[in-house]
């Protein structure tokens, strides 16, 4: 890279630290680090929910499926997101933020203690916490790849340097310094993004060349499913995303708990499912149209770095990495502040009486250090990560399938129509659909990749049905909870003093 690439690099990771620091005079309480207080305009919120959906993975992972497939990267895996979120826009978005605002809940899993029972809330909460290791842990693998393509750096290097970057801003700010670098990194990625879209179209030959590229491109690039992405597997994606986008990723949970109304949180959402039916299109069109510029590229999941290097020009190079780092850092943040929220306020309550009645000092010293540990955990994974099936296998193998048995219970008992379904329930459903994803994954052979993405989540959703119906446990504690999150208006003889989930 030349001098002004690691100006620009430079440059962005010191805006980072700055937000960090400036973020860290709105925070003075537990609430404003996890929730940010409840005071996130919606644009906001919903720029940072998009922002923190997916990271550098796209230029390496899903560049390299769109180098070798063609489009049928983007109907899979972001068309989902965009449908997901646009239904959790009216479903589950609004019910996130009541229950942040009746109830004064700053976790996602606060509420399961009085929903369901403390082991129910338990076993999500670790199992869920130690899944988001892995899936971290593949984002900074993502991004130390990109580093060595562009500055030969090594991949324990590049995992280290951004680790430690992410750690000082998030650590400092809580979620408003993660709002506010989601907002800068999506500035940053439109410029590079769109620089690279007009550098490749140029190198087509402008519109007409556009048109041509499709006859040029391999057999089966142009379709929408192809190869071992099939019908199965983007109805399996769907489903998994749908519970996945809305608040099994507990980070993006947060950001509708964040804002001040439900009807912010509507907004936040239906802005972030429009912004994945697009943006995704600008970022992997390159690397589509790499099958056409660069055909022999040996490792294509260094096509998307390569074609930045060969492509653009000195400056804007230094530009596309820092867009590159944004995603990753962007997701690793929010899920180190939502893993902080789940510990401190989740799990350690549970094993260790003195933190029940932590001062707000200390509430913040813990916050702050369980994000810091998160991240070491996640980075020392990350070293390690073709251990576990590398950066692919670890986002779609092993986190959308386990991703399933971990929500439903989560999400489905914020709706009326399961208000019925309880501990028994959401345990088993928890239990057997993991069960499943291990049974499929270390003893059975499944016949597809679909098998093993679809039948841990198809598990987890019947078990959890059927045991509501037939052993259905009705709940005065739950019937509070489901009603007070389902709509704006007064709630008769329901208010947070009658339902203490929390209380900071």
């Amino acid at each position: 890279m030349a001098w002004l690439d690691w100006v620009a690099l430079g440059g962005y990771f010191l805006v980072m630290l700055l937000i960090g620091l400036w973020s860290h005079r709105r925070v003075s309480s537990v609430g404003d680090y996890f929730t940010g207080g409840g005071k996130m305009p919606w644009w906001l919120s919903g720029i940072s929910h998009h922002m923190s959906g997916y990271s550098a993975a796209v230029f390496v992972a899903y560049a390299a499926v769109a180098y070798s497939y063609g489009v049928t990267v983007y109907f899979w895996a972001f068309v989902p997101l965009a449908l997901g979120t646009g239904v959790g826009a009216f479903l589950f978005a609004p019910r996130w933020n009541r229950l942040r605002a009746r109830f004064n809940v700053v976790s996602p899993l606060e509420y399961l203690a009085k929903r369901y029972n403390v082991p129910t809330q338990q076993a999500l909460a670790w199992s869920g916490a130690l899944l988001k290791v892995f899936d971290v842990a593949a984002k900074w693998a993502s991004v130390a790849i990109l580093l060595n393509v562009f500055t030969g750096m090594s991949m324990n290097t590049g995992i280290i340097i951004t680790g430690v970057v992410t750690l000082l801003y998030c650590t400092v700010g809580g979620l408003w310094a993660d709002a506010l670098t989601d907002f800068g990194q999506f500035v940053i990625q439109g410029v590079a993004a769109l620089s690279m879209l007009i550098a490749v179209i140029i190198q087509l030959g402008g519109f007409s060349g556009l048109s041509s590229m499709w006859d040029k491109l391999p057999e089966g690039h142009g379709q929408p499913l192809v190869g071992s992405y099939t019908a199965g597997f983007l109805t399996a994606y769907i489903v998994i995303k749908l519970f996945e986008y809305n608040g099994g990723m507990w980070n993006l949970a947060q950001r509708y708990m964040a804002t001040d109304s439900a009807h912010s949180a509507r907004r936040s959402a239906l802005l972030s499912a429009a912004l994945y039916l697009i943006w995704p299109a600008v970022l992997l069109f390159p690397s589509v149209a790499a099958g056409v510029l660069m055909p022999n590229v040996v490792d294509a999941q260094q096509v998307y770095a390569l074609m930045a290097e060969k492509y653009l020009p000195a400056g804007l190079i230094g530009l596309t990495l820092a867009g590159m780092f944004s995603h990753t850092m962007a997701m690793a943040s929010s899920d180190a502040n939502a893993i902080s929220a789940v510990i401190t306020r989740d799990i350690m309550p549970v094993v260790w009486r003195k933190a029940r009645t932590w001062s707000t000092e200390a509430g913040l010293m813990a916050a702050r250090v369980c994000t810091v540990l998160f991240i070491a955990v996640s980075m020392i994974v990350a070293v390690e990560a073709d251990h576990f099936g590398g950066v692919l296998g670890i986002i779609v193998a092993l986190v959308a399938a386990v991703m399933g048995p971990i929500s439903i219970p989560m999400l489905l008992g914020l709706l009326p129509a399961f208000r019925r379904c309880g501990p028994v329930a959401a345990l088993g459903s928890w239990a057997l659909g993991l069960g499943a994803y291990f049974l499929l994954k270390y003893g059975i052979e499944p016949p597809s990749q679909t098998w093993l993405l679809a039948t841990p989540l198809v598990t987890s959703l019947v078990v959890y049905v059927a045991v509501g119906l037939l052993k259905p446990e009705p709940s005065g504690e739950a019937d509070a909870i489901v009603t007070a999150v389902g709509s704006d208006g007064p709630q008769s003889g329901v208010t947070p003093a009658a339902v203490p989930v929390a209380s900071d």
